[in-house]
């Protein structure tokens, strides 16, 4: 099995953070080093366990995204080859998973969007006949495909804390108070920069579900994360169509009415779910065969998707 980087030590450069599975780094004053871990977090834990190769896996699909998507949004990419950024002996660590990206203010809210009915959305909907509170139509089933995609904006939870659906009006007053500040001198203001996400994120799903389905695959929901730079510009930042951040399903296995199996996480959150625990850090320990299977369908979700094999 290939070795697992589960935290990267750069030493060259002074470390910013560490997300869920990305690490950050400061380059200058314009761009920053991420390099994607194979940490793997479940139910908003970072789990002890990290799945081989995986954010080699993310790093390159997402940079598939970038470039297919480009002509919708800009992206955070500089085009700079991350191996020159640090020092000799520290290459290894960020080749294949290391990205040279624009330092871009972000806004507060996951862009989450929604073609099929499932997971927390199905729940709401449930309850409520909405969701975040955009009312449906009566009598849809589980796992059934929206009349259109919707956008339903989640908060940025801190870490080992659960992200927390919200509506389109709280979205835009968490954008207008976070970055009333950066968009000062552009002649845009916070709510307006919501808007733009929520058009972007339901663009962007929209072309990307539809050259999915070509491939075999459904992308039944997505996150996306959204970045300004100095000039009130929205660019797309951290990581775009994964595995980790969307709900892939195999397009032959569909079927309305339960809930289909898929390429991404899904797997260990399945598993996870037979056993008893708080969902509090650090999360149960995964079975080898555990890893190994979610492992094998992050690389197929890449290869389906790409039509390209994986080396990793």
């Amino acid at each position: 099995m290939t070795q697992a980087l589960y935290e990267s030590s750069i030493k060259s450069l002074p470390l910013l953070g560490r997300g869920k599975v990305r690490d950050i780094y400061a380059i200058d004053a314009d761009s920053l080093l991420i390099v994607t871990s194979d940490r793997l977090s479940a139910f908003d834990v970072v789990l002890p366990d990290p799945i081989p190769g995986k954010g080699k896996v993310l790093t390159q699909l997402a940079n598939f995204w970038f470039d297919k998507l480009a002509h919708i949004l800009p992206n955070q990419l500089t085009g700079i080859d991350p191996e020159s950024v640090v020092s000799a002996n520290e290459r290894a660590q960020v080749r294949g998973r290391g990205l040279v990206v624009k330092r871009l203010k972000p806004l507060p809210i996951e862009a989450v969007v929604r073609g099929y009915l499932i997971g927390s959305g199905w729940q709401d909907y449930q309850n409520t006949g909405a969701v975040c509170g955009i009312k449906l139509p009566v009598g849809l089933k589980q796992a059934e495909k929206l009349p259109e995609p919707i956008f339903t904006p989640a908060s940025k939870a801190e870490q080992g804390d659960h992200d927390e659906n919200i509506s389109f009006e709280r979205a835009q007053r968490d954008c207008a108070s976070v970055l009333s500040e950066t968009l000062y001198g552009t002649g845009k203001n916070g709510a307006q920069m919501a808007a733009e996400a929520r058009a972007a994120a339901i663009a962007l799903y929209s072309a990307a579900a539809e050259f999915a389905l070509i491939r075999g695959i459904i992308i039944a929901d997505t996150k996306f994360e959204f970045g300004i730079d100095k000039f009130g510009t929205l660019h797309l930042i951290d990581e775009a169509l994964t595995p980790d951040s969307s709900r892939f399903w195999p397009l032959a296995r569909y079927a309305v009415g339960g809930n289909p199996p898929s390429f991404d996480k899904q797997y260990v959150r399945d598993h996870l779910e037979t056993l008893t625990w708080n969902k509090k850090a650090p999360g149960p320990r995964l079975p080898e065969e555990v890893i190994a299977r979610t492992q094998a369908k992050y690389i197929e979700a890449y290869e389906r998707l790409t039509g390209q094999k994986l080396a990793l």
